[in-house]
């Protein structure tokens, strides 16, 4: 489909892969449409043509799923300023309004642009509403489900980075080339900002992520040596009664504690305070820490 848009007559040409195989593209760029057939992943292009006119061409990611790598939308295009050719591009959930008063191809392109970001910003605040319910989790309810939500978490953060990082360098790319001079420039500088505003959210978010994934980090190092301090306290602990135990657990003929009248109740006395002993020892060096405390609710280390 042409169309035939704002006050210099640029022309928006909005083709699909059927029209492609049908032939439907007489006066389009025959080389870049036979290399897009089979292209489904990002790529871009900068060149200068024939008679001097600056042209970008590209393909781009702009809705991934994150649960399945192919499950992703592509569309292809090719831009130059008096010209948007695109292809599989899916409108139906970015209302553009505006685009018949664009003044050049790239206006309207960089229009379209821009509420590709605005939508993606507004799923990024979803993420922002999850990220906070899950900050406050950590202290709540911390456990291994947590862990893995976090994770989660930092592998949304990488899916929204690997489609945003694409088209801040097709923006970049336009401003190389100069592609927006001659347009309207709040345009261009809007599309710009919504891509500076996401990354500065994303690298925000990022951080906050790094930061609880080391809490809990730290968290579970802690709880692991606490645990492994309990279970040597506690070997240590009870070393007498087990002594004692495989003494007089021996089958020799000749043992004189076992012909004693308060034989029992001497062997019981001993290993009591042995290892009362012991345990006061322990906790006089201060070995023994805080173990023996309860798990205080709410806390991050009891």
């Amino acid at each position: 489909m042409e169309k035939v848009l704002g006050e210099n007559k640029w022309k928006w040409f909005q083709l699909n892969k059927c029209e492609i195989e049908r032939g439907a593209t007489e006066g389009l760029e025959s080389e870049w449409l036979e290399r897009i057939r089979k292209n489904k992943s990002n790529c871009l292009r900068v060149e200068v043509l024939e008679n001097g006119e600056k042209a970008v061409h590209a393909s781009l990611i702009y809705q991934q799923s994150f649960e399945e790598e192919q499950d992703n939308k592509i569309f292809h295009f090719y831009l130059t300023n008096d010209k948007w050719v695109s292809v599989d591009l899916d409108l139906s959930s970015f209302p553009l309004k505006g685009m018949d008063k664009t003044e050049t191809a790239v206006d309207g392109f960089l229009l379209f642009l821009g509420e590709l970001l605005n939508e993606m910003l507004v799923e990024i605040d979803q993420f922002e509403e999850s990220l906070k319910t899950l900050i406050w989790s950590v202290r709540k309810r911390n456990e291994t489900r947590i862990l893995e939500l976090l994770y989660r978490q930092r592998h949304e953060l990488l899916v929204w980075k690997n489609l945003l990082i694409p088209i801040k360098e097709l923006i970049m790319a336009i401003e190389e080339v100069n592609l927006h001079k001659g347009g309207n420039e709040e345009i261009y500088f809007c599309s710009a900002k919504r891509m500076e505003r996401a990354f500065a959210l994303l690298n925000e978010y990022e951080h906050e992520l790094d930061s609880m994934i080391n809490l809990e980090e730290v968290i579970s190092s802690h709880r692991g040596n606490e645990i492994m301090k309990t279970l040597t306290v506690i070997t240590t602990i009870f070393t007498p009664i087990m002594a004692f135990g495989a003494l007089w657990g021996m089958n020799f003929k000749h043992m004189p504690e076992l012909g004693w009248k308060y034989g029992y109740l001497f062997s019981i006395i001993l290993t009591i305070i042995s290892t009362l002993l012991l345990y006061g020892y322990l906790k006089i060096k201060g070995w023994t820490g805080d173990l023996l405390k309860g798990k205080r609710k709410g806390s991050f280390f009891k």
